[in-house]
């Protein structure tokens, strides 16, 4: 007699962390879309500076906030909680400490650096403007990274509410800065900084809101080197290859990003590159700010997916690596990947399918014009077809790191890396910026492919249920692409405001409806479990 369905910590806290990241996103999107309309994409190459200039600080908080620190932090912290709860507040004491310590002198450091490639290339075009913006902004990943760090104290409590909703705070004042105060400046420069001022504002208030909780669950402050320094010794160990393997989606991206700025032609510069023998240049300017747009488009589905199931299934995985529950530990981690393929293939076909009519509806306002448009769904278009492998990886690796297997990540990802900047110069020139989007996105499809076989020979993984949920989920994800097509051809082509909202609206709900159904009919039980909170184990 099959036993009856359980409630599952995994599925609940991936429906809390979803329902905040859902609103975090939600804000994220209408935050792009006002710096869209306030800046555009390719007007004086303001945007591109402001954007590539904030992926600095922004990549520490992806290593930090969703990555290597937690990784490498959690399992200790968790071990120590099952252990003795007042040695595991002195360990937290002291990591935040320690950590604040190392940011401080690196963004010292950081600011002086900038200083000095201010002396020495101050006057290449766009530098002036990018190290400007980048040394206002640099302070932001010392307060990120501490929010960060409560943020994980919350988790290792199993407590997902107000971690899920500390992100809204960079968008909240984010949209303030740019609704509310830059439009009252002229000087499109002058608006950037406005916005640079307001990401280290939220910075500040995603600490102070992370407090009165942590306060509430007996959280104080109790520096003790002594009781701590074992936890430290075990998190600084773990700390150097966890930055590597949880961070190759991020470096990618930012490689991407910092190739579009350094190989795009200026409208009002030379377009040519001497010292390549006057080639000319691959890209035009404004191609960092659609590769920022197209990819926050992305990372819309890949938050409320593959964040939230690796943020749910990461305190869990611990502690069955940590009591030695190694079969439990398979079959929770075949669980987060069902769940991620389950969503992440439809939502990479659907993002591919209306990049265009998504952009469109999102972005082209104000500065942001139509030329605009088409760049930055070429970028939504490769990006998100890889989506379903972003997020199986926040999952993969995080089973590794509950493993302590900690080589592992690094080294696909060292070679994930390379391949990537090898593919990034070489697609740019046929493809201009949208080579650097398919590049990053063939290297995270490899990667997922052969960390989930690696992971296969670690751990008890039951394969039978993946290949099943891989089967059902194409042969659905199939027929919802035939009949997006066909009402995406049905409909007009009017430029209104209405007939945007209907371009993407109706055929990613008849989308959406023909792929719930198919895959239930296949007999996929996943929505079933999204929706009850319980599992069929």
């Amino acid at each position: 007699m099959a036993s009856p369905p359980r409630r599952h910590p995994l599925i609940a806290g991936t429906i809390i962390t979803s329902l905040g990241t859902l609103l975090s996103r939600g804000l994220g999107l209408l935050r792009d879309m006002s710096t869209a309309w306030l800046l555009g994409a390719s007007r004086g190459g303001v945007a591109d500076a402001f954007l590539v200039a904030f992926r600095v600080p922004n990549l520490f908080r992806q290593l930090f906030g969703e990555g290597a620190l937690t990784a490498s932090y959690l399992p200790v912290l968790t071990l120590q909680l099952e252990k003795d709860r007042h040695v595991a507040r002195q360990l937290a004491s002291v990591v935040v400490t320690l950590l604040a310590v190392v940011l401080i002198v690196l963004v010292a450091c950081g600011e002086l650096l900038i200083g000095a490639i201010g002396y020495f290339w101050g006057d290449v075009p766009g530098m002036s403007l990018l190290l400007g913006l980048t040394a206002v902004m640099l302070p932001y990943l010392l307060l990120i990274c501490i929010a960060a760090q409560l943020t994980t104290m919350l988790y290792a409590a199993q407590h997902f509410t107000v971690p899920a909703l500390a992100p809204t705070m960079l968008n909240i004042v984010w949209l303030i800065a740019a609704l509310g105060v830059a439009p009252r400046f002229c000087e499109q420069a002058t608006k950037a900084y406005v916005l640079a001022i307001g990401v280290l504002v939220s910075g500040v208030a995603q600490i102070v809101v992370q407090l009165p909780m942590l306060g509430r669950m007996g959280y104080r402050f109790h520096y003790h080197w002594p009781a701590a320094r074992e936890g430290v010794r075990r998190v600084l160990r773990n700390m150097a290859p966890t930055v590597v393997g949880l961070s190759i989606v991020q470096m990618n991206v930012l490689m991407d990003s910092m190739i579009a700025w350094g190989l795009a032609a200026s409208s009002q510069g030379p377009q040519t590159i001497a010292w390549l023998g006057n080639v000319p240049y691959p890209m035009k300017q404004g191609a960092a700010a659609v590769i920022y747009f197209g990819d926050r488009i992305c990372e819309f589905p890949l938050g409320l997916v593959g964040t939230a199931v690796a943020v749910a299934i990461f305190p869990l995985l611990s502690k069955h690596a940590a009591r030695g529950e190694m079969d439990r530990l398979g079959k929770d981690m075949t669980l987060g990947l069902k769940l991620v393929l389950y969503l992440g293939v439809p939502a990479s076909a659907g993002l591919y399918l209306l990049a265009e009519p998504i952009t469109r509806l999102l972005f082209q306002y104000g500065e942001f014009h139509g030329g605009d448009t088409l760049r930055a769904a070429r970028m939504v278009a490769w990006y998100g077809s890889a989506v379903w492998a972003y997020c199986g990886l926040q999952v993969l690796v995080r089973g590794f790191y509950a493993l302590e297997e900690y080589q592992v990540p690094v080294r696909v990802g060292a070679w994930m890396v390379g391949l990537n900047l090898s593919l990034n110069l070489s697609l740019i020139w046929p493809f201009a910026e949208a080579g650097l989007a398919l590049s990053t996105a063939v290297c995270a499809g490899l990667q997922f492919v052969i960390l989930a076989a690696l992971f296969f020979h670690k751990a008890c993984l039951d394969v039978r249920p993946l290949l099943l949920t891989i089967v059902r989920a194409v042969v659905a994800t199939a027929i919802m692409a035939w009949l997006v097509v066909w009402v995406d051809d049905q409909l007009p082509e009017v430029d209104t405001m209405v007939h945007r909202l209907l371009q993407v609206g109706i055929p990613a709900t008849a989308g959406a409806a023909v792929y719930c159904t198919v895959y239930r009919l296949l007999g996929g039980r996943e929505f079933d479990m999204l929706l009850s909170g319980r599992s069929e184990e």
